[in-house]
């Protein structure tokens, strides 16, 4: 599980684009709304915070709570992007 469920989100995360997202090549193996995309980011993010917590981490998920947080924040216009694409 160590290795497999990163393997796997990896996967996901490379797989599913928006075409022309220019934050990635632009190319989109498997194209999806800039909503679907966005959902995908989050959940993954969602899915390591909750699992860091779960394990006992609990300084280390709002860490990356917060930094996931100002990530969004700071590429605001990437977000508002995807919203309309």
């Amino acid at each position: 599980m160590a290795i497999g469920i990163p393997v796997i989100l990896a996967v996901i995360w490379g797989t599913f684009a928006v075409p022309g997202d220019p934050s990635r090549s632009g190319k989109a193996p498997v194209a999806v709304p800039g909503i679907m995309r966005l959902v995908i980011e989050l959940a993954i993010f969602a899915l390591a915070i909750w699992t860091l917590q779960d394990i006992g981490f609990l300084k280390l998920s709002w860490t990356l709570g917060f930094i996931v947080a100002i990530h969004y924040i700071i590429s605001f216009d990437r977000i508002m992007w995807l919203i309309k694409n």
